[in-house]
């Protein structure tokens, strides 16, 4: 399974986010290429611990039990639910979300697993680095998919 940490496969999902443009259409899914950015980068704010939020009820019952999905090599299912405030419904400007996601990307590769959040996940729970590192990859790698590139 490929991880976010790695370099190679960062920079691979960089690469592929430059691919991207404003009017790429989705295969699935509400969100335009500017609100999928503005998503990720939102994600990317739980895993680096900028973002907190609290557990849901779902995710306490049966989180732990369904968190292999997250990091396994098996691909996300198209239209998976998503956390509530990492639902983006308002529009964003392409270029500065694309940018924004970019530069967390790196500062997280950089940063390592090390500096990976203790936070829980707020629907799978405890994660591990390495299991964020692979969850994180496997997310962008869904989404990236979702827009064909």
């Amino acid at each position: 399974m490929k991880d976010i940490f790695e370099q190679l496969h960062t920079k691979e999902i960089l690469d592929r986010i430059d691919l991207l443009g404003s009017d790429t259409k989705a295969q699935w899914g509400k969100m335009n290429p500017a609100q999928m950015l503005a998503h990720c980068s939102s994600f990317q704010d739980i895993a680096m611990g900028n973002q907190l939020p609290p557990r849901s009820l779902l995710g306490m019952v049966v989180g732990k039990l369904a968190a292999p999905i997250f990091y396994n090599d098996k691909p996300l299912p198209q239209n998976m639910s998503t956390i509530s405030t990492l639902i983006i419904n308002n529009q964003r400007e392409f270029e500065t979300e694309k940018e924004k996601l970019k530069q967390k990307l790196i500062t997280f590769q950089t940063n390592g697993p090390h500096k990976c959040t203790a936070h829980p996940h707020p629907f799978f729970g405890k994660l591990t680095s390495e299991q964020w590192g692979k969850g994180i990859y496997k997310h962008l790698d869904h989404h990236l998919k979702q827009f064909n590139v």
